[in-house]
């Protein structure tokens, strides 16, 4: 079963201007852009650059989140892990985005967020509970994340022109990523490490003790929860699910139903193909960056320098993910060659990270410089190929929605992170194997990339149709 290319019918448009009856030419689509797409889509990713710092804001302070709350290594995974589990109900949500729109969808996901951010805060004596109330809170902010993650295509598609709908789809798909980024820099430099010691003039010493590390997390903790409150306040009063008039013939175009679009999508061995080449590399790379201060504590490498490093590889890979979006929306059908040459640095970039950890067996220098270099490089090529991976997706399945695709592969994304991250409860102590996990999908992901056959359906109705 191969690709089932899409009808003359489905890509008829929905809205076509009245003709005159003297007319018998054909009459382009009237479409239009708002100033409001903005506002829109700066909400959006807000919402996503805040889900991804909860999400990761224990692995960056472990040690003191260990120290405080008595966490162990596994409790650090499971916290973790919360994110892909909360995406198990991705199916509802992306229902709801499909029948009801993005705003219903998008209010629910930051319903969860400020609910779970909530719990996290609050401030119990006991241990016990206060684990189970922060594990809770992680949990719920990860039920945000099959709206927060599969949305931007539909977002870009809904509300802005073809020559900008890479561009949105990078910034909505990647602060998410950022957030997560954030986290590396916040946690370390907001929360002391048990270790770490600050100097008063030159001779004195003084170690933080339990309780300044405590109201230090506790602060972060409130600090979330505020924001996330704040922009839900926004989202509720304003947030509309689409433009008055759509921008383009693809958006205003007759899309395939709930069903008929997740049966085209399983039985589209093309489309099966691209989905494990984007899912496995960054499912792996997501549960790999959430425990990086643990991978680098062998190689000594202390908190704060993990999450500059953790920091940098995430904020490397969004900056050069937008731009190459940007440069897609200016050299259409080349989106192939772009994911192609991504994931061949991917490879060499994680082989060149694994073998320096390995420098007792393959005596490679293993510095700061090194770690961080290669660390950075495996960041920028995995983390800017997202966005050119859900457009390709996009164009290889339409007229199935924009939603229903990009919550397939996200899914698959989560499922593969949460197979990482289960196998890490279990084999906690040497963690080399996270880094030869992280080189193979770069390499399989590349030789699926290299057997793929592209297509172009939705460029092909809003360059054609609407000329």
């Amino acid at each position: 079963m191969g690709a089932v290319e899409s009808t003359e019918g489905e890509r008829e448009p929905l809205l076509v201007p009245a003709q005159p009856a003297t007319n018998t030419l054909a009459q382009p689509v009237f479409s239009r852009v708002y100033g409001r797409r903005w506002f829109v889509l700066i909400m959006f990713s807000l919402l996503g650059f805040m889900q991804g710092l909860v999400w990761n804001t224990w692995g960056p302070i472990q040690n003191s989140a260990k120290h405080v709350f008595e966490f162990s290594s596994t409790d650090i995974a499971v916290l973790v892990l919360w994110g892909p589990v909360g995406y198990l109900p991705w199916l509802l949500f992306i229902w709801l985005m499909d029948k009801k729109g993005l705003r219903a969808s998008l209010l629910l996901s930051a319903f969860f967020m400020v609910l779970g951010a909530a719990l996290r805060s609050v401030p119990l004596k006991d241990l016990h509970y206060r684990r189970w109330l922060i594990h809770g809170g992680q949990l719920l902010n990860g039920l945000a994340g099959p709206t927060i993650m599969s949305a931007g295509p539909l977002l870009s598609t809904t509300w802005f022109a073809p020559d900008q709908r890479a561009t949105a789809t990078a910034i909505a798909s990647l602060i998410g990523y950022l957030g997560s980024a954030g986290s590396f820099l916040i946690g370390p430099l907001a929360v002391p490490a048990p270790n770490d010691t600050e100097k008063w003039g030159s001779t004195s010493t003084i170690n933080w003790n339990q309780n300044h590390i405590g109201d230090r997390i506790q602060f972060v903790l409130y600090a979330e929860f505020g924001m996330i409150a704040a922009l839900f306040v926004v989202v509720l009063f304003y947030f509309p699910s689409r433009p008055p008039i759509p921008p383009s013939v693809a958006a205003a175009s007759q899309r395939l139903s709930y069903r008929s679009s997740i049966c085209r999508l399983m039985s589209n061995m093309r489309f099966l193909m691209i989905a494990l080449a984007y899912s496995v590399p960054t499912g792996v790379v997501a549960g790999w960056a959430g425990v990086l201060d643990m991978i680098l504590t062998p190689a000594k490498v202390s908190q704060v320098d993990a999450g500059w490093i953790g920091f940098w590889s995430i904020v490397g890979g969004c900056v050069f993910g937008v731009a190459m979006a940007r440069f897609a929306d200016y050299i259409r059908g080349m989106l192939k060659l772009i994911l192609v040459l991504m994931f061949a640095g991917a490879s060499l970039a994680a082989t060149w990270f694994t073998l320096t950890c390995l420098t007792r067996l393959t005596h490679l220098p293993s510095t700061k410089a090194t770690l961080y270099t290669s660390c950075i490089l495996v960041g920028i090529f995995i983390n800017s190929s997202v966005p050119i991976f859900l457009e390709l997706f996009i164009e290889t399945v339409y007229p199935v929605p924009e939603g229903i695709t990009c919550g397939v592969v996200t899914f698959l994304s989560n499922l593969f992170t949460g197979l990482l991250l289960f196998f890490l409860t279990f084999y906690s102590t040497e963690l080399s194997w996270l880094n030869w996990c992280l080189t193979g999908s770069c390499i399989f992901s590349l030789l699926l990339l290299l057997f793929f056959r592209e297509s172009y359906d939705r460029l092909y109705l809003d360059v054609f149709v609407s000329v």
